[in-house]
C-alpha cells in the first residue's frame, strides 16, 4: 500500500501526468474566465449636485460612472445588463433623494417589476436600498427605472448605484 506522499511524488516525477495537468488547469481557468461577470456603476460623472426627476411615467436610469465591468454585460449607454450566460445573479440598487419628494427606483427584468427601493419623507435626505438573485437566461435583461413622481438626487459621491454580478453558473 502506498502511502499519499508516495502518490504525490510519482504524480510529479511523471512528466505526462504533470502536461494533462497543466492543459487542465488552462482550460479550467480559460472556463472561469468566460463566467467572469461583474458591474458597478454610479449614475453621474457630474462634480456639481443634480436632481433627476420628478417625471410622469418612469424612465430608465442609465448608470454612465462605470466602476467595474468585467465580462462587458453592462451597458452604460443604455443604462441595461443583458445575461452572457444562463445563470443565478445578485443585482443591487441605493438611491437618494431629498424630501418632501419621494425618492424611488425599481429593478426589471425583461420588462417586470421586481423591486423597489424607496423612500419618503417630509423634509432632508432620505435613502434606500435593495437586492435580488434573479435566474437568467443567455440574453435577459436587467435595468433599473425611476419610478413616476420620485426624484433622486447624486452628484460626484456616488449616492445612486447599479451592481450585479454572476453567483454561478446554470445548466
Amino acid at each position: 500500500m502506498m502511502v499519499p506522499h508516495q502518490n504525490i511524488h510519482t504524480f510529479i516525477n511523471d512528466p505526462q501526468k504533470i502536461s494533462n495537468l497543466t492543459l487542465s488547469q488552462v482550460e479550467l481557468r480559460k472556463e472561469n474566465r468566460d463566467r467572469e461577470i461583474a458591474f458597478s456603476a454610479g449614475l453621474m460623472k457630474s462634480d456639481s449636485g443634480n436632481y433627476i426627476g420628478p417625471f410622469t411615467t418612469e424612465i430608465t436610469l442609465t448608470y454612465r460612472n462605470v466602476f467595474t465591468n468585467i465580462g462587458n454585460a453592462y451597458n452604460p449607454v443604455t443604462g441595461v445588463f443583458t445575461a452572457p450566460l444562463k445563470g443565478a445573479y445578485m443585482f443591487r440598487i441605493s438611491v437618494i433623494g431629498v424630501g418632501p419628494t419621494p425618492a424611488s427606483a425599481a429593478i426589471y427584468k425583461n420588462g417586470e417589476h421586481v423591486v423597489i427601493a424607496y423612500a419618503y419623507q417630509a423634509k432632508d435626505h432620505l435613502n434606500s436600498s435593495n437586492g435580488v438573485v434573479l435566474i437568467l437566461e443567455v440574453g435577459d435583461v436587467v435595468y433599473v427605472r425611476l419610478w413616476s413622481g420620485s426624484r433622486i438626487y447624486d452628484s460626484n459621491n456616488n449616492h445612486n448605484t447599479f451592481s450585479g454580478f454572476l453567483l454561478f453558473p446554470l445548466r
